[in-house]
């Protein structure tokens, strides 16, 4: 893959993120293109979180060993009423996984149950327009 293949892919962070850390564009489900966060409704944060492979929901998220990937770009929201459309799957352990509300597809981010205010979307698994 050459380097213009790859900024298709993966936009370069200037271009998803102000000069104040939030999300310049929205964010969109990869699967159906519905509507995530309008823009400016979350923060960029690098944290390292599993989140387990894409897929349909099926309520076992991360709960049968498999596999996943670690990933460390996120879209930060401290509110769940700044989502415009997204799902939660049942509890894993103090976890809930983050889904698209529309199609089910997730998961996309990654809530825990101690912290209130900390909804992580994964860059790297929705769509920016």
């Amino acid at each position: 893959m050459d380097a213009s293949e790859q900024s298709k892919e993966s936009p370069e962070r200037s271009e998803l993120v102000s000069e104040d850390g939030k999300n310049i564009k929205a964010v969109l489900c990869q699967r159906c293109g519905s509507k995530v966060l309008c823009p400016g409704m979350a923060v960029f944060a690098e944290k390292e979180l599993f989140l387990p492979s894409m897929r349909k929901k099926s309520g076992t998220f991360g709960s049968d060993g498999s596999d996943g990937d670690t990933l460390t770009s996120f879209w930060l929201v401290h509110d769940m009423f700044d989502f415009e459309n997204v799902g939660f799957t049942n509890d894993v352990g103090r976890i809930k996984y983050l889904i698209c509300a529309d199609c089910e597809i997730g998961p996309i981010g990654w809530h825990c149950l101690d912290d209130k205010k900390s909804y992580y979307i994964a860059m790297e698994r929705v769509n920016h327009e």
